[in-house]
C-alpha cells in the first residue's frame, strides 16, 4: 500500500491542492471561509453560553477559540472522508489509482488548513492577553495525532459509506453529540458529579486532544505525555482498522455506482 500511494504521489499532490483550492471555489469569500466559520462559531458561543452556564473559565474566548478550531478540523476530516468514495464513483469506475489517496488527500488538506487556521488561535492569544510561548511547538505533534486518529475514523467510513447510503446522515447525528461530548464549551469540572457521564467525557480520545491544545496555546505548558503517548497509541491501531476495512470493502466499489 505504502509502495503504491508512493507511485502515484503526483495524484496524491494533486488532490490535496483540488481539496484545498476546490472547497471555496464557487464562494465569496473563498478560502476566507476557513476563517469565517469558526470565528462565528466562537461569536455565537462567547455570547450565549456565558448566559446558559454561567461563565466560570478565564479567558472564555481563547479557552473556545482552542477547542473549536481543532473541532472543525476533525468534523471537515471526517465529513470529507465519510463521502470520497461516493463523490468521486465516476473517476473510480474508469480509472485505476490506489483509491485509499482519496481520504488521505482530505486528510491531508485538512491538515493543511488547520495549521493555517492556527493563525487564528495566535491572535486571539495576543488579543485577550494570554500571549504566546514556546509550547506551541508541540502543536503539530498533536495534530499529527489527531490527523492518524481522523484518517482511522474517515477512511472506514468512507469505505462503508460506498455500500450504506445513509450512513453520511448517522454519522452527522454522532458528530453533534461528539461535539457536546467534549468540552470544547464548556469546562469539564462542571461535570465532576455526574458520574458516569464525566467518566465517558474523560475517556474521549478528542477530550485529551483538546486538553493538548489549550496546555500549549493557554495555559502555556508541556502537554502531558502519558496522555499523548496513550492516544497516539489509540490512533494507531484505529487507523490500522480502518485502512483494513477500507481493503477489504475496495474491491466492490465500482459495483456500488
Amino acid at each position: 500500500m505504502f509502495k503504491e500511494i508512493y507511485d502515484y504521489r503526483e495524484l496524491l499532490k494533486s488532490n490535496i491542492k483540488k481539496e484545498i483550492r476546490g472547497k471555496y471555489k464557487a464562494s465569496f469569500l473563498g478560502v476566507l471561509w476557513s476563517f469565517v466559520n469558526p470565528l462565528l462559531q466562537v461569536l455565537v458561543y462567547a455570547i450565549v453560553f456565558p448566559y446558559l452556564i454561567g461563565n466560570q473559565v478565564d479567558n472564555y474566548v481563547v479557552y473556545l477559540i482552542t477547542g473549536i478550531i481543532p473541532w472543525t478540523f476533525f468534523h471537515t476530516a471526517i465529513n470529507t472522508c465519510g463521502t470520497c468514495i461516493k463523490n468521486n464513483a465516476g473517476i473510480i469506475k474508469k480509472v485505476y489509482f490506489p483509491r485509499i489517496i482519496l481520504p488521505l488527500s482530505a486528510i491531508l488538506s485538512g491538515l493543511i488548513n488547520f495549521f493555517i487556521s492556527c493563525l487564528i488561535i495566535l491572535i486571539f492569544c495576543v488579543v485577550f492577553g494570554v500571549g504566546i510561548s514556546w509550547h506551541i511547538i508541540f502543536v503539530p505533534l498533536i495534530a499529527i495525532i489527531q490527523a492518524v486518529y481522523s484518517f482511522g475514523i474517515g477512511t472506514a467510513l468512507g469505505a462503508c459509506d460506498a455500500y450504506v447510503q445513509d450512513l453520511e446522515y448517522i454519522v452527522n447525528f454522532i458528530l453533534q453529540l461528539a461535539f457536546y461530548g467534549s468540552p470544547i464549551v464548556y469546562e469539564i469540572s462542571r461535570f465532576s458529579s455526574a458520574g458516569m457521564l464525566a467518566t465517558l467525557i474523560r475517556l474521549n480520545p478528542f477530550t485529551q486532544i483538546i486538553n493538548a491544545y489549550r496546555d500549549c496555546f493557554l495555559y502555556h505548558q508541556v502537554p502531558d505525555f502519558e496522555a499523548l503517548g496513550i492516544l497516539s497509541l489509540i490512533a494507531l491501531a484505529v487507523a490500522m482498522i480502518g485502512t483494513l476495512i477500507f481493503n477489504k470493502l475496495e474491491k466492490g466499489f465500482a459495483e456500488q455506482f
